[in-house]
């Protein structure tokens, strides 16, 4: 979860090197529910890992390089 658009930008190239993926993530924004705002929006870049071959400290410290965190589901 980033807190903007540029953010989510740059971490989602930086993953996709860090992690030696194929293709970049594409940045998603996650409007905060029930706020239509724009400026009210975080972003998300999602990586799909189901078995657990990625590092999730290397991805939390990545998103909070850029004033995120990670979020696991």
């Amino acid at each position: 979860m980033l807190p903007d658009r540029d953010a989510a930008d740059e971490v989602a190239a930086e993953a996709a090197g860090l992690l030696g993926l194929a293709e970049e993530p594409r940045p998603l924004r996650d409007a905060l529910a029930g706020e239509d705002d724009a400026e009210d929006a975080q972003w998300l870049v999602v990586v799909e890992d189901p078995e657990g071959l990625h590092d999730p400290g290397a991805l939390a410290a990545l998103a909070e390089a850029y004033d995120g965190w990670l979020e696991r589901g």
